[in-house]
Parts: structure tokens; C-alpha cells; sequence
């Protein structure tokens, strides 16, 4: 099972939303994806889709959806372009994983293996510290993989550095857990994609089932 959670803070304008949505929407169907997706034991795997931004605002805008086919796969991301976005103060990563917990728990599927992937362009600054809701979720068998987005247009007048740093530290954990970095957002679309493959190619037997 896997859940995408990504952040839609207002250091997010919308045209990086926009390109953050689509390289989702173009990852999710990519024949690379699809390909890694059938080769599986049981050629499909379980997503949910959640964006999040302060501590009290998490949506759950895609729900758990099953992907084993290039139609399947297509319905998704066309649900995910249809979908209305909100932009909202405050960066909680904090509140991204335990509302993904929570998505987590009412999944209809069984899978040995349960993922969630944030992706995002800035700290923890609202809620309690990440590192609190990942230790939670690493100590109940969750895997938190990261997609820092390293975005050197400024936002509220700075630049946010050492996120890749601080993803590695502060977000990441559990069996096999792993970043890949999204140099702006312009590569966030190839950048999902690597994502996407690697986590599905080193799953286990049944883990997306």
C-alpha cells in the first residue's frame, strides 16, 4: 500500500503546483511505471492520494485506489487533474504522516508492506516535530520514503536550504526507506518517476497487493 502525500503550503505557488500535480498524473502513467507495476506477483498495486499543509489541514483527495492496468492508470490521473487543489498556510510534515496513518488504517487492501511517500519544499514548522509521527510509524512497520524539493526561488523572502539533509534526518525511515531529490520543480515529474520504479521494483512478494 502506498500513500502519496505531498504538499500543497503556500511556499507552493501555482504554476509549481500545477507542474507538481502533473508530474504525478504523467509518472503514475508512464509505461516505465506500468511496466514495474506488472511485474509484480501480483501486477497491481494500492494508492491513496493526500495533500497537506499546516497542522489542520490534511484532504484525502484521491482514495485508495487499485493500479494494475494502463487504463486504470490513466482513470487515475484524470480523477487527479479533475480534482480541485487548495493552497494553506504552514508546513506540517508532522500532520501529513499521521493523517496518512490514519489513510493508512481504513485501506480496504492487505499488503505486507505499507509506504508513504512526502514530498515537499520546506521544514516542519507547524505541529508537533516530524521526527515524533515518524518514529511512531517506523515502530509500527510503516516504510517513509521522501522527495525533497530543492527550490531556489525564494519564498516569504528566503530560500530554504538543506532539505535534502533535513529529509534524510527528519523524515525518512523504516525497512529499505530512501530519497531521491527533485532539483526544482520542473524535474519533480522525472524525479516522481525514479521514485515510483524504485519503490515498486525492491517491494517484497504481495507488498502492493
Amino acid at each position: 500500500m502506498l500513500v502519496m502525500a505531498v504538499d500543497v503550503s503556500r511556499s507552493i505557488d501555482a504554476e509549481e503546483a500545477q507542474m507538481q500535480r502533473q508530474g504525478y498524473r504523467d509518472a503514475m502513467s508512464d509505461p516505465r511505471v506500468l511496466a514495474a507495476i506488472r511485474s509484480g506477483p501480483t501486477g497491481a498495486i494500492a494508492v491513496a492520494y493526500v495533500e497537506w499543509a499546516g497542522f489542520q489541514y490534511q484532504q484525502l483527495i484521491i482514495p485508495w485506489t487499485r493500479i494494475g492496468s494502463e487504463i486504470e492508470a490513466r482513470a487515475w490521473s484524470a480523477t487527479l487533474e479533475r480534482s480541485p487543489r487548495q493552497s494553506m498556510s504552514w508546513t506540517s510534515i508532522s500532520g501529513a504522516l499521521s493523517f496518512s496513518r490514519g489513510v493508512l488504517a481504513d485501506s480496504p487492501f492487505e499488503a505486507a508492506r505499507r509506504v508513504i511517500d512526502v514530498s515537499g519544499d520546506g521544514r516542519n514548522n507547524n505541529g508537533p516535530p516530524a521526527e515524533q509521527e515518524r518514529d511512531r510509524l517506523i515502530s509500527e512497520d510503516v516504510t517513509i520514503n521522501g522527495l525533497p524539493i530543492v527550490n531556489e526561488r525564494p519564498n516569504f523572502g528566503y530560500v530554504e536550504r538543506g532539505l535534502e539533509e533535513y529529509y534524510r534526518n527528519s523524515v525518512i525511515g523504516g525497512v529499505g526507506a530512501f530519497l531521491i531529490v527533485a532539483d526544482d520543480f520542473a524535474a519533480f515529474g522525472a524525479a516522481i518517476r525514479r521514485k515510483l520504479i524504485r519503490e515498486i521494483a525492491s517491494a517484497p512478494a504481495s507488498s502492493f497487493g
